[in-house]
């Protein structure tokens, strides 16, 4: 099976930084991209950021200039450096990865971070 591990959510004031991060393990074997999504309650799930295999970056509107995703392909490992939070980013932070096993190509997602930042 695949498993993805977040960590590095918390409690932070506004302003504050965190940086969360996400490994990859299991029966995966090749990872084309990885990303991050957000879950606040009651919302959607909705994108945040992604890395391709070659390194290029997407991030939503909302977090441009103040998050920046990266990644470790000898770690199998993909960042987020948040930045200048705001209270309205408080939700599940979740990790997804777009790679291929035995059974060929699939979509995998974290089970989140939770990240909350206070006023």
């Amino acid at each position: 099976q695949v498993q993805l591990v977040e960590s590095g959510g918390g409690l932070v004031q506004a302003g504050g930084s965190l940086r969360l991060s996400c490994t990859s393990s299991g029966s995966i074997f090749s990872i084309n991209n990885m990303g991050w999504y957000c879950q606040a309650p009651g919302k959607q799930r909705e994108f945040v950021a992604i890395i391709t295999d070659g390194s290029s970056t997407n991030y939503a509107d909302s977090v441009k200039g103040r998050f920046t995703i990266s990644r470790d392909n000898t770690k199998n490992t993909v960042y987020l450096q948040m930045n200048s939070l705001k209270p309205e980013d408080t939700a599940v932070y979740v990790c997804r990865v777009y790679g291929v096993t035995v059974a060929g190509w699939g979509t995998y997602w974290g089970k989140g971070t939770l990240v909350t930042v206070s006023s």
